[in-house]
């Protein structure tokens, strides 16, 4: 039977956010790193928070319209989708690109967003930015605050929309880890997958009609994300997201001539040597009378396979939480990379747990020196994507 519990919810989560992971000193027979055209690159794998490419990943640059990922994702976590949003006179006529907002329109916030990131609408991006912060200012004070929570060391922001500004850059890095934490949100996902989006027009007797004008949807297979850019200064920018057999990935690009085949290459080069491993399976035995509260799956090459350690450390002393007993760290190359929380076995007929199957594939020691509970959602978040390159 499974358990609901709290406890075990968190550790669900802290897994699929596991912060990211150097990939400096790699060992020998690793597979040799793709060359792209742009100035700064980087590659990461979604799940797992795992940075598995950089090239002057943590390069302060300005970053155009890829700002507007953190616009979305702001505006999803402080708004409400349905609250109507009012162009004024600061949004209506915003330089740069554009879905054509008339002054005094209302649309819902929900709509506006798919304007912001599939057209990459300035005006939409000021109008949201006003509605959700009160102002302008108000609302990059939020995206400033997010990058801080978020431990994006190489980000600032002047603005929700993204042209050239004195202090406004970011990092393809913190880019890479920001997008990832954005699908994790299930309406900025379906957002930046959508092709074509219509919405209601007060203005015309026909729709809004916005096609995504990431290229990559339609010609990448399992595409689904993210966000195109450019200004004089930032020159091509591009995120871009795929899945394939349940693994997803996003590549990031500043200032590349060339994005829509480099983009192919770092996303091939993920999906080909850092497939997702599964090292824990939810339910499994670990010990006589305990099993693992959740699964745990992370991306790895052949080689770092063999390097991959399990350590069991139990709790001891004290009364049981929802049956939690400890939990299993997970470590590559000596460099803790997750843990799965562990619970006392519950059999419904009364019958001995299963045999256990624990560390099969990997290294694995029985530590029984007293583990720490799970630290607190905001602690798991706060930890996602903190570790540098």
């Amino acid at each position: 039977m499974k358990r609901t519990s709290r406890i075990q919810a968190l550790g669900m989560f802290s897994l699929s956010l596991i912060c990211a992971l150097s990939l400096s000193g790699r060992a020998q027979g690793e597979p040799a790193a793709p060359t792209t055209h742009a100035q700064a690159a980087s590659l990461i794998d979604v799940s797992s928070g795992r940075i598995l490419y950089s090239s002057s990943g943590d390069q302060e640059l300005p970053i155009a319209s890829l700002t507007k990922i953190m616009t979305a994702i702001v505006a999803i976590e402080h708004g409400k989708p349905g609250d109507l949003v009012k162009v004024s006179r600061n949004a209506y006529g915003k330089e740069g690109s554009s879905i054509y907002l008339r002054l005094g329109e209302e649309m819902s916030l929900e709509n506006m967003l798919y304007g912001l990131m599939l057209r990459s609408g300035n005006d939409a991006a000021t109008a949201i930015a006003e509605h959700v912060g009160g102002s302008e200012e108000g609302f990059v004070y939020l995206m400033n605050q997010k990058a801080k929570l978020l431990g994006l060391e190489h980000t600032q922001f002047k603005n929700p929309h993204g042209l050239d500004a004195k202090g406004h850059y970011s990092s393809a890095n913190d880019l890479a880890k920001l997008t990832a934490y954005a699908l994790h949100n299930p309406l900025f996902k379906e957002i930046v997958k959508t092709p074509s989006r219509k919405a209601p027009n007060p203005n015309d007797p026909w729709d809004y009609r916005w096609d995504n004008k990431n290229k990559m949807l339609r010609f990448y297979e399992g595409a689904d994300g993210v966000k195109t850019g450019y200004t004089k200064t930032a020159r091509r920018c591009l995120v871009s997201s795929a899945t394939r057999g349940g693994q997803q990935l996003v590549a990031v690009t500043i200032n590349d001539g060339d994005d829509w085949n480099d983009h192919r290459k770092l996303l091939d080069f993920g999906f080909a040597h850092f497939p997702l491993q599964t090292l824990i399976e939810e339910g499994q035995a670990v010990k006589t009378g305990l099993t693992a509260g959740s699964g745990f799956r992370y991306p790895l090459t052949d080689s770092e396979k063999r390097e991959v350690e399990l350590r069991l450390k139990i709790r001891e002393g004290g009364a049981l939480s929802f049956g939690y007993r400890g939990e299993i760290v997970v470590s590559l190359q000596g460099r803790e990379i997750g843990k799965v929380p562990v619970y006392q076995s519950r059999s419904d007929d009364g019958a001995p747990p299963a045999a256990s199957s624990f560390g099969q594939g990997a290294a694995s020691s029985f530590d029984q020196s007293g583990g720490k509970r799970p630290g607190s959602l905001e602690t798991v978040l706060r930890r996602l994507f903190l570790a540098g390159d």
